[in-house]
């Protein structure tokens, strides 16, 4: 053994470059594979760390809306405590509402914290761990909070929190009964407190109504309980309940489903993040596969070097599984430096890698789980990066070899020939699925969003800012800070859940049921917004006090309706008519890459809880943003001054799109990298085993550029052969990944040359430094050795 080794570590001695450029690329293609495996076990496994998992669901309602049947985790309010009353086989529930945050102080300490509600349950349900306090009484009290880890930092310091006292928006005493470790980066949970569902009921905006559908219900279902049939007794709860008949039904899905199966359509789950980790998972074994085909077109290229020592081994007895062994062995030894040089190589990396990915990752070097899937995946990457280079020299005849007889010439189309061809297809592939995918988001960038966000922000009404809105309104438009002022039911980027089926109006369809956007403001929002209006006015309650109730309906909206002239229409909305007073152009406030929903758009008796500020362009933002600040503190001097701005919401829109057009865009250039190391290793080869060769050539009049053709033209060939296989497949595969956007871009044919050109370019550059350096050799030189 001993001995076997110290011949693998001689050979790859004398390897030289070749030796480092098969280590290097393995390496390379390894720590790729190692921090996309990293990624894709993080994202597989949100939520499912839960002691209880396989037990815990999360309740979901299906309901036919316009002819299709739209599923939807918010859940009626009653129904958590319904599913453990009712039914035996729960044996808990906890129901969550998501809030943005709240207002903390204690004495001179203050901070925001993004506060969720939710029932006692939820804490033994969840192994989420308390640090202090305990987790069967922490939510008892109406009157209590958990904080984080943080949050506590953020008001205590390093002291215990457990049993101090909070003032909650200035008004509700609560005690902190205790403190929960921070959340990990993979769960769906968000939140930096937690309060009882109690404390919601106390503040007033509980509605404990089975219409009201602000709730996600978490349920726990004991191990022997079969999730098909009990679905089959929960659908009609919501008609049982209510004794009236219902479309919506309700269902339970799996928690540990929900994050890679998230989409749904005719009520059924069809992918989600599970198709992004399988494109990606896809990129990582092609990535590993160009690097382990360096390794292959290497070996068999210099197959001359090892042909003798095949040929002496078997005269002197050494069997065909012995060399297939000792080949074997050299590639496992190989792939075990490559992999030390990959686990160095994905720790360095594995910081940026988390910062482009917007997630903290980490590798568990504690974990014997992790060393052991390691050690299986270097013994994977050695058996494919050797397998065929050790068959292919244990296969040499020895009456051959040591005769300097090497087989047959390579034919028209050889195993290293294909090898290159899969190469740089799968480089050519990447590459045109990173141009279309750069594409499209441009061309969802480029959309006309509505509305003008330039100088446009908002700011969110809490603490004493609604009760002085219209001082603020004054100060800031008559100190010149801003030029318009709008309340609105949401920012103009987000619409914070507001949709409605239970739209009426004159002449619709009584067995249609269709999903409008809601939205509400109070007056000047067209003109703040900068929204176009296309038909009769804006809503404004200062010159007519009825438009409390007066209703703005989008272009599409208009078309559902099927009206001619909508101005002057009563519209039937949250059980009240609203008179239909304009129409306004389509806005982007949801997707950009899908189609815009009919949107009605009520006066302010619909509820406003955010203040839409247009800025003075004429000034300096820093300006503004310090005068703003100034009449914020003087109105509501307890809350810190937040300023959001629209613009920056708005390419938020564009986040999970940039995020895998930049993980395309580095593998990509990752895999032409690994695919030009191998080539430039070929052709160096080549060159080497072609000196007199050449030389002979330049003696009988071959010119530089003769060489240059002789050694390159049949790499560019393999090359448009790879572009012209490439080309169909990325096709086919990008116009799979388009389908999944109702606004989307088309894939010209330029794009095909594009990529042709850029191919041709990189296997010219490649190729052509060691074909110029071998065509300026001295043939006297070559000839004489």
């Amino acid at each position: 053994m001993f001995y076997q080794i110290k011949i693998i570590v001689r050979n790859l001695r004398r390897g030289g470059i070749y030796s480092a450029i098969n280590i290097g690329g393995l390496a390379i293609g390894m720590a790729a594979a190692i921090l996309i495996l990293a990624w894709i076990y993080h994202e597989w496994s949100y939520d499912r760390f839960h002691a209880k998992e396989k037990q815990l669901y999360v309740a979901y309602t299906r309901t036919a809306v316009d002819g299709d049947v739209v599923c939807s985790d918010w859940t009626p309010t009653p129904l958590g405590p319904a599913l453990k009353t009712d039914y035996p086989e729960i044996t808990a529930t906890a129901r969550m509402r998501n809030f943005l945050s709240f207002l903390f102080t204690r004495g001179d300490a203050k901070a925001k914290i993004q506060t969720n509600f939710t029932d006692p349950d939820f804490l033994t349900m969840f192994d989420f761990p308390l640090l202090h306090g305990s987790r069967e009484t922490a939510l008892n009290d109406p009157y209590s909070v958990i904080l984080t880890e943080q949050a506590a930092i953020r008001l205590f310091g390093e002291q215990n929190p457990l049993g101090e006292t909070l003032l909650l928006d200035g008004q509700y005493a609560v005690k902190v009964t205790g403190v929960m470790k921070d959340l990990p980066a993979n769960t769906h949970f968000q939140f930096e407190a937690l309060a009882p569902v109690a404390l919601f009921k106390a503040m007033g905006g509980f509605s404990d109504h089975w219409g009201e559908t602000h709730w996600q219900t978490y349920v726990e279902m004991s191990p022997n309980a079969r999730l098909d049939l009990f679905n089959e007794s929960i659908s009609g709860i919501v008609s049982a309940h209510t004794g009236k008949e219902s479309e919506a039904e309700i269902f339970l899905y799996p928690l540990g489903s929900r994050h890679l199966y998230s989409v749904f359509e005719n009520g059924k789950p069809v992918g989600g993040m599970i198709n992004t980790l399988r494109i990606f998972g896809l990129i990582a074994s092609l990535i590993l596969l160009i690097a382990c085909i360096n390794f292959m077109n290497l070996s068999t290229a210099r197959s001359r070097k090892r042909a003798k020592e095949v040929g002496v081994r078997k005269v002197m007895g050494g069997s065909r599984l012995s060399l297939i062994n000792l080949f074997l062995g050299e590639s496992m030894v190989i792939a075990s430096i490559a992999g030390a040089i990959a686990l160095i190589l994905a720790l360095a990396i594995l910081p940026l890698f988390s910062t482009l990915m917007g997630k903290q990752m980490s590798l568990n070097l504690a974990d014997i789980r992790f060393w052991l899937a390691g050690i299986g995946f270097v013994v994977f990457t050695g058996l494919l990066a050797g397998s065929y280079p050790a068959f292919y020299l244990s296969a040499f005849l020895p009456v051959k070899v040591l005769k300097g007889i090497f087989g047959k010439k390579q034919g028209l189309i050889s195993s290293r020939k294909v090898l290159v061809v899969i190469q740089f297809t799968v480089a050519c592939v990447l590459i045109l699925s990173t141009l279309v995918v750069h594409r499209q988001i441009r061309y969802a960038q480029d959309r006309e969003s509505g509305y003008d966000r330039d100088q446009l922000g908002y700011v969110l009404l809490e603490g004493e800012t609604g009760k002085n809105y219209e001082l603020i309104k004054h100060d800031l438009i008559s100190s010149g800070t801003a030029i318009s002022i709008s309340k609105t039911s949401a920012p103009v980027t987000v619409l914070w859940g507001n949709t409605w089926w239970g739209v009426n109006w004159r002449g619709k369809d009584p067995n249609a049921r269709i999903l409008f956007d809601m939205y509400f403001a109070d007056a000047d929002w067209t003109k703040t917004a900068g929204i176009r209006l296309v038909n009769g006015r804006d809503i404004d309650i200062y010159t007519y006090p009825t438009d409390s109730t007066a209703l703005l309906l989008n272009e599409s909206a208009v078309k559902v309706m099927n009206f001619d002239d909508p101005v002057g229409e009563t519209v039937n909305l949250l059980g009240k008519d609203w008179h239909v007073v304009g129409v306004v152009k389509d806005f982007i406030i949801q997707s950009p890459y899908a189609t815009v929903n009919p949107m009605v758009i009520g006066g302010p008796a619909g509820g406003t809880y955010v203040m839409h500020i247009k800025l003075n362009g004429a000034n300096r933002m820093a300006d503004n943003l310090a005068k703003a600040e100034q009449i914020f503190r003087q109105y509501n001097p307890t809350y810190p001054f937040e300023y959001h701005f629209t613009d920056e919401q708005y390419a938020r829109k564009f986040m999970e799109e940039q995020k895998l057009g930049s993980l395309a865009t580095w593998f990509a250039a990752l895999t032409i990298f690994i695919s030009c190391m191998g080539l430039f290793a070929l052709v160096a080869y080549m060159a080497e085993t072609r000196r007199k060769e050449i030389g002979i050539r330049k003696v009988l009049g071959a010119s530089v550029g003769n060489v240059i053709l002789l050694l390159s033209k049949e790499f560019l060939m393999l090359t448009l052969i790879a572009v012209a296989i490439a080309s169909p497949i990325a096709w086919w595969a990008m116009n799979q990944w388009l389908a999944g956007f109702a606004y989307r871009t088309g894939i010209p044919w330029w794009l095909f040359v594009t990529v042709g050109c850029m191919s041709v370019g990189i296997a010219l550059l490649t190729v052509g430094f060691q074909a110029v350096k071998a065509a300026m050799a001295n043939p006297a030189r070559a000839i004489g050795e």
